[in-house]
């Protein structure tokens, strides 16, 4: 098994793993979502008219709809269906009047959920100087062959990626940086749970791994319940399948950058 991978597992099975972790990802979760009074009011008034037409229209502006149904999403891509499938309409509203008001304006204004807000906290811990160096610009990055991070925008460096090291892949990167001379590029993802959207999240990673014919060593820098020992896919995975590639946390990434 890679090195960086095993010690991964030893570290998130043996050590304070998690509460290391919140250095990288502190996942506070946000207060609640603001609705625009304007519309709150719109949303009230459709309401106590039982005007379905109107209550379907505002609630489909916010941010977050109070129900999960399955229809949501074609409605919010296509108003017009709205007044072409009545039934539909109906069904939903229904729903929407059992619910009430209160329980409708508490759904709407819920927090974001955790794991959809992690993304920018790597590139936050990186930009504190954890990795020992403090990342720098495209311009000061590419004016020497030093020890450096790129800072930059996601398109700063896919572009750089792309004209520099030849990757071609579509997915984006959350670092770049060129240690001893040798470059190397890695997405980061915390990895909260199993299945669904986790496991494309932890598919993403493996694909820019394995990337073909990059200028670069290429890395996963994942965290979370991959490294949990037992039966589950992800963790099978990194310890057969992908075995050999350089999967680590990012509670290693420094000793492994170290010794490129």
């Amino acid at each position: 098994m890679n090195y960086w991978t095993e010690l991964s597992i030893e570290y998130a099975n043996q050590r304070s793993y998690l509460d290391d972790l919140f250095q990288v990802y502190p996942t506070i979760p946000e207060g609640i979502r603001d609705i625009d009074k304007e519309r709150w009011t719109n949303i009230e008034k459709a309401f106590k008219k039982k005007n379905n037409d109107i209550l379907i229209r505002e609630l489909l502006k916010l941010e977050l709809f109070p129900i999960k149904d399955s229809y949501i999403a074609y409605l919010k891509r296509d108003a017009s269906a709205i007044e072409r499938n009545p039934k539909t309409i109906n069904r939903i509203c229904g729903r929407l009047y059992e619910m009430g008001l209160d329980k409708i304006f508490e759904r709407c204004s819920e927090p974001k959920e955790t794991n959809r807000q992690i993304g920018p906290f790597f590139r936050r811990w990186t930009n504190s100087k954890a990795l020992g160096i403090q990342p720098v610009g495209l311009e000061e990055f590419t004016k020497t062959k030093n020890d450096a991070i790129l800072n930059g925008s996601d398109k700063q460096l896919m572009d750089f990626a792309a004209e520099e090291l030849n990757y071609k892949h579509t997915k984006g990167l959350d670092f770049i940086g060129r240690f001893n001379g040798k470059y190397v590029i890695g997405e980061a993802k915390f990895l909260t749970d199993f299945g669904g959207h986790q496991n494309a999240q932890f598919n993403d990673a493996i694909s820019t791994v394995q990337a073909k014919n990059v200028k670069a060593i290429k890395i996963a820098i994942l965290d979370g319940v991959l490294y949990i020992k037992g039966n589950n896919k992800m963790y099978k995975d990194i310890t057969t399948t992908y075995k050999d590639l350089n999967i680590m946390s990012s509670l290693v990434l420094r000793e492994f950058l170290y010794q490129i």
